[in-house]
């Protein structure tokens, strides 16, 4: 096989809809190169029939190409890992199986990378065809991304982006689990630059990036590079012991003065169920910190390739 010069890493997830379509088009892409090209498909332990359609689409593409199929489902960010760490390339990009960030975007992130002085290119995405709901939503999560964890991340959010090899050595030699990939890029830093890019309708199946997933990459993220649930945990702590401090002015006053008759059981519940309440908050709080940092003590692989198969690619 010849050495490749570029290389893409493409994660795969119920994704069978797209692969004919998704081979065209990187099989276009590889042409208007001028170097080869390389792809890297990391099937996600998807329960559908992607594997069988790449391996049978394979063996007819002008690229070389490696076929990665994990034992299980271990998530995105393992499966880019994974095949990140796979890629033998200079420049390596990313981007998903559902095209709907465009393929030519690749070209522009390798033609970025190779004319400018930078170590990573992303995709800010300046518009989207996706439903009013979907919409909203992500223009919700990524919000609450920016303010909470990386306030570089553009108004948009990133899918896709290239970086050079030592970057991604850089990368993955961090090996953090239920950590969030784009943190650990943009907590990196490096020399980096921003390709604006409209995201294309959905035209195969249906997202596997559920609410779920969302909220669970959302708090992964949070707890990875922010100690804010912490500051809010003691904030409110500080402020119920000045309430706390000051109704007990209140209870000696009345003492003291002989107004106090009866004792309040409305009062009396509401501050029970209030510090309750907020004592089991903070212990769910230091336990994901906790749970987290246990994670990463046991020190176990974030993913295990079951096969791996290559295609050299049929000359042209």
């Amino acid at each position: 096989m010849v050495k490749a010069r570029y290389s893409i890493v493409i994660p795969v997830y119920k994704n069978e809809g797209s692969i004919a379509s998704l081979l065209q088009a990187l099989d276009g892409m590889a042409a208007t190169l001028d170097a080869p090209l390389e792809v890297i498909f990391v099937v996600d332990g998807s329960p559908d029939a992607s594997f069988a359609r790449l391996e049978s689409g394979l063996r007819t593409v002008t690229f070389q190409a490696r076929l990665i199929l994990l034992s299980r489902n271990f998530g995105a960010f393992a499966a880019i890992r994974c095949g990140l760490a796979e890629a033998t390339g200079e420049f390596i990009g990313v981007m998903a199986a559902d095209l709907q960030e465009p393929p030519s975007l690749m070209r522009d992130f390798f033609s970025a990378l190779t004319s400018k002085p930078l170590d990573v290119v992303f995709g800010q995405r300046l518009s989207r065809h996706d439903p009013g709901l979907s919409k909203i939503a992500s223009n919700l999560f990524w919000s609450i991304y920016r303010r909470l964890v990386q306030p570089d991340v553009p108004e948009g959010g990133v899918d896709v982006f290239a970086l050079t090899a030592p970057f991604r050595d850089r990368l993955i030699a961090l090996g953090e689990a239920n950590s969030s990939l784009l943190g650990l890029l943009f907590w990196l830093g490096g020399r980096r630059e921003f390709v604006g890019y409209t995201r294309l309708e959905r035209q195969h199946g249906r997202s596997a990036w559920t609410l779920k997933k969302k909220v669970t990459y959302l708090l992964d993220s949070v707890f990875a590079f922010s100690d804010l649930p912490v500051r809010v945990l003691m904030g409110t702590g500080l402020a119920g012991l000045g309430v706390a401090f000051l109704l007990g002015l209140v209870v000696l006053a009345a003492r003291v003065f002989g107004t106090y008759q009866v004792p309040g059981y409305a009062g009396s519940m509401l501050a029970i169920l209030f510090f309750g309440a907020l004592n089991t908050f903070g212990i769910g709080i230091v336990g994901n910190y906790a749970w987290r940092a246990y994670e990463n003590t046991k020190q176990r692989p974030l993913n295990i390739v079951s096969m791996r198969l290559d295609f050299p690619g049929k000359p042209q």
